[in-house]
């Protein structure tokens, strides 16, 4: 070959190379991590304190030399929680932008739009901040999900609770979309174990604001136990609903209830309410020092509260960090799923749920807890509980035990 040529091969070489390496999110000196959140829409709240999360814990990193001399940058896109603008929004950052991982992805619908964009281009969607089973089923290599699912919480926290309060009315109001119909079946199929079926079944559209009529047909129909298939403003608009007609049963709601917005918009009259949860609110006077630090350390930072959702932001992004970590120099999408097929992560300061994958397992962990809204402030009243057939079990210390009672306190 001419010297002309040769270089001009070894150039082209070297621009391939170059380009494969943005395509994938990994250089020399950087890698991209995407994340896509509802800056501007219904769930505005949560997507704010994630993204503060996340970003606190990449500045930790980058401030201790990053990851294998690589620092960390992370692209944010809003959604606004509309699947359509996350289609777009995962189109900039995976062809555009070239990021390595879509890293806690906000909400079912957008992750579900989204993922068919990024999985085209071989792009990892990492601990996703939904608890729908479409996270981790069918299986793919490229998904790993973190979050207990709303089917199984309510599949376990519905019967529990019917059966300790003798429940005769079990009753549901939910979300007319995959998230509310997740936690109507898994509810449902908790109570057939024992032999229940909801008295009365109502649903709303995304974005109503008048929840009159549901309440009325769920108090004509006696109902003492109503399961909630709702976000914020829906969570509070039904009970505050409930409590101003004189109709006072049990509400239980999934993880997206848990919130410390709920007591702050709907004040006294949320106390009561129940949640399945795993990490706990991080309050700045949290008895656990760990936390306490965490959280005064993060209002520093952000001038604000922390919430249980910039400790998600945070812990998916520890969580990814931790695995990039030990990958090493290599980084690769290959050896990061290798990584994580052998990956455990111990339950944090948080309370968080021990995390496990394997080859075929790409759901780290399917239990929750639950916590209670009492004197303004939410406060876990059950450790981790599954069933072993049809017997409860309680994990205590990292054991899981029969129990004999299902509320403890912590």
């Amino acid at each position: 070959m001419q010297p002309k040529l040769a270089l001009l091969a070894a150039l082209a070489l070297t621009a391939g190379m170059a380009s494969a390496q943005n395509a994938n999110g990994v250089s020399k000196n950087e890698i991209l991590v995407g994340t896509m959140q509802d800056l501007s829409g219904p769930l505005a709240g949560y997507g704010k304190a994630i993204r503060n999360g996340m970003q606190m814990r990449v500045d930790e990193a980058n401030e201790m030399g990053g990851i294998a001399g690589r620092k960390i940058r992370l692209l944010v896109e809003d959604d606004g929680y509309d699947p359509r603008k996350a289609v777009l929004g995962a189109q900039k950052l995976v062809n555009r932008d070239g990021i390595f991982a879509m890293v806690g992805h906000l909400g079912t619908a957008p992750n579900l739009a989204a993922m068919p964009v990024q999985f085209e281009k071989n792009v990892i969607n990492f601990f996703p901040i939904t608890a729908a089973r479409e996270m981790y089923e069918p299986f793919d290599r490229l998904k790993f999900a973190n979050a207990a699912t709303y089917y199984d919480q309510m599949r376990i926290a519905a019967p529990r609770l019917a059966k300790d309060r003798n429940i005769k009315h079990p009753c549901i109001i939910y979300q007319d979309d995959d998230f509310g119909l997740e936690v109507m079946r898994g509810a449902e199929a908790g109570l057939k174990t024992l032999g229940m079926a909801f008295t009365e079944k109502t649903s709303y559209k995304r974005g109503a604001t008048d929840f009159s009529s549901q309440v009325a047909k769920m108090k004509a129909a006696g109902c003492e136990m109503v399961v909630l298939g709702t976000v914020i403003r829906e969570t509070v608009g039904t009970i505050a609903e409930s409590r101003k007609t004189g109709f006072s049963p049990i509400f239980v709601g999934s993880s997206a209830v848990y919130t410390d917005l709920i007591p702050k918009l709907g004040g006294k009259l949320m106390n009561g309410l129940y949640s399945t949860m795993t990490a706990a609110h991080p309050y700045l006077d949290a008895a656990e020092q760990p936390v306490r630090f965490w959280a005064n350390k993060y209002k520093t930072r952000f001038n604000e509260d922390p919430s249980v959702f910039s400790v998600y932001g945070y812990g998916n992004m520890d969580a990814f960090i931790r695995v990039a970590f030990k990958t090493g120099p290599n980084l690769t999408t290959e050896s990061f799923i290798k990584t994580m097929d052998h990956m455990t992560f111990n339950r944090d300061m948080f309370g968080t749920a021990e995390l496990t994958f394997t080859p075929t397992k790409r759901l780290g962990n399917q239990f929750s807890r639950l916590s209670q809204i009492q004197d303004g402030r939410w406060k876990v009243v059950s450790d981790y509980v599954a069933f072993s057939g049809l017997r409860p079990v309680l994990q205590k210390n990292g054991k899981w035990l029969i129990e004999s009672e299902f509320f403890k306190d912590q």
